[in-house]
Parts: structure tokens; sequence; C-alpha cells
């Protein structure tokens, strides 16, 4: 593998699992992906959703940075139009304070949520509106001038918080072009606009403070493990997993029911959602990686391991370093 690898934790809680496991879970794959040479993780903000642990996602990263020692650590990312921007300055001004050089602010415009947690989340229907304006108030609070006279983010002034604009359209990979920051593109979950976003973002690119060329950070889903058929098996739980949060409705679904799901027409979506996934063996996984890397024309990866259970995610973590030449596992 050329590129930089990093990784995406969904703090995913499993069947049977509590969130504190989950956590844990998360702390060890960090400081595994640390020894083994990923540059960095994100954690995204999810909400009402039984299967996802970060929705607090400042706090986990604070929690996992206290356990690891110099992997980055950030969001991947903060829904901006669920806050104010001076107390996302705060939250990660605080962070950066206690983790100099390590903490990274990925920004996106969604809710996270379906329409009645927005409301629980006291969101504005229109605040995405605003996201761009929204992105210049934090940036200010960050790097100064605060573009709020008088209004200083403490702690978060001079901090200098890298920030990168999420997106899975055109609209986040203009903006990011406009302000010249890194893009980073969700295509391990939404596939359909990458060439376009990232051809767009590189054609309109205006160098900044921050970023002087163009930087893509592409996603992509991986399920690496010792034996093809271990990995597609957890595959296949992955998808099944994904089944209950999309169509359960509070309820399980068994293994029949879910595959009955996926092979309809409403369950095709499921699928299509992981259309950039590398599944298998670590030659296997890292060939389609490489492959992925030129059709992506990314500048660096950031993989999603979708392994069921901590211990297989942290495996295909391990097998992916080696067979990329990361770090001798």
């Amino acid at each position: 593998m050329t590129l930089p690898l990093s990784i995406l934790d969904l703090a995913t809680i499993g069947k049977g699992q509590t969130a504190a496991e989950s956590f844990a879970g998360s702390v060890a794959m960090a400081q595994r992906a640390e020894e083994l040479g990923y540059r960095r993780i994100w954690y995204a903000e999810h909400h009402n959703m039984s299967a996802i642990a970060s929705s607090a996602t400042s706090v986990l990263i604070a929690h996992v940075a206290a356990h690891t020692k110099t992997i980055r650590l950030g969001a991947g990312g903060v829904m901006l139009p669920n806050h104010s921007p001076l107390t996302i300055a705060e939250q990660f001004g605080t962070l950066e304070t206690l983790h100099p050089g390590r903490i990274d602010l990925g920004l996106g415009r969604a809710p996270g949520s379906d329409q009645n947690t927005m409301r629980a989340l006291r969101r504005d229907p229109l605040s995405a509106d605003t996201f761009p304006q929204d992105v210049l108030e934090l940036q200010g609070y960050l790097t100064g001038p605060t573009r709020i006279q008088g209004v200083e983010a403490t702690p978060g002034k001079g901090t200098n918080v890298p920030l990168y604009i999420l997106g899975s359209s055109l609209f986040g990979a203009r903006l990011a072009a406009q302000l010249g920051l890194p893009y980073a593109f969700a295509s391990h979950f939404a596939p359909n606009a990458l060439h376009d976003a990232v051809a767009l973002y590189r054609n309109e690119f205006q160098p900044s403070a921050q970023l002087d060329a163009p930087h893509v950070i592409a996603g992509v889903n991986v399920v690496a493990a010792d034996t093809a058929a271990e990995a597609q098996a957890a595959f296949r739980a992955t998808l099944r997993a994904r089944v209950g949060l999309f169509f359960g409705g509070g309820r399980e679904f068994t293994d029949d029911e879910a595959d009955m799901i996926l092979d309809s027409p409403q369950g095709q979506h499921v699928s299509q959602m992981m259309t950039y996934s590398a599944i298998g063996t670590p030659d296997v996984v890292n060939d389609y990686l490489e492959e992925f890397a030129k059709h992506s024309d990314a500048d660096e990866l950031i993989v999603a391991h979708q392994n069921t259970g901590t211990e297989a995610r942290i495996r295909s973590v391990e097998l992916l370093a080696k067979v990329a030449g990361l770090a001798r596992v």
C-alpha cells in the first residue's frame, strides 16, 4: 500500500455487548493501531442508534487519547449543525490543549439522526443552510481572528486544530475546495458521487493557510481475516446487522429473515451502500485497496474494519497493517 492508512472506528455495540465494552474495544484497537503505524483514527457523531456508541464524539476522543500516546485522533465527523461553533471550538480546543499535535476536526452538515432525533437535539431543520458560515466561524475561534467581535474560545484560540470537510456530494467537495481544506469522502457508505466530487474538489481547490495542495481522504470498508470463508462470513454478518439498523424499528431479525430482506429490492440498498469493500485474506484485501486508491484518486485511505467483535476487528487491523507494510505484527 503506497498511501497512508487511517481508521474510522464506528464504536459498534455488538449483540449482547454494552457501550462500556464497546469503548474498551475502541481503546484496545487504538492502542494496537498506534503500535502498527496507522496515521489516525476518527469517530463519527451518530444519535439514537443502538448499535453505535460514538454519540458524544469529543468525550470518546478524550478517553482514547488518554490511553494512547502518538496516534492522531479526531472526529469523522462532528455534525456541525447540531452544535454552536463556539461549543465545538471549546471542546476541540480543550482536546488539543490536553493532547497537542494529535487532534483532528472533521465537519459534516448531515444530522446523523432521524427527524424525531433532530427535534430532541433542538436542531433547527434549516441549520444545515448556514454550514459554510458556521465552518468559518469555527475556524476563526481556533485560528483567529474571531468572526464574532468580543467572543473568543477558551481553550481554543490559537490551537489551530486542523479542519476537514466531510461529505458524500458535490456540496462538500466545492466547499472544501473554496476554503482550502482537506476533503474526506464517505465512500464507505455513500459511493455514488465519489468520482465527480473528487474531480470537482481537485479542479477548484484554492490554497489556504492550512493546506497548500488538495488532500483527499476516501473511505473504504475492510474485512480482513485469516481465511476467505471467515472474511465472507464476517461481511455477511455486517450486512445482516445493517438490516436491523435500517429496517428493524426496534426488533431483531433472525439470520434467515435478514437474508430475505437483503435479497429483496429494498435490501439491495444496504449492499449498494457497501460497494467499496475489501473482503478476504490479507493479500486480496491489499490488492483491492491498491486498486481503490487509484480508482478514488485519493491521497489517504480511511478504513472501516467491519469484522464482527473486537477481537476480529483488531485482527483485521493487524493483518492489513502487515500486508500493507505499515509495521510487523
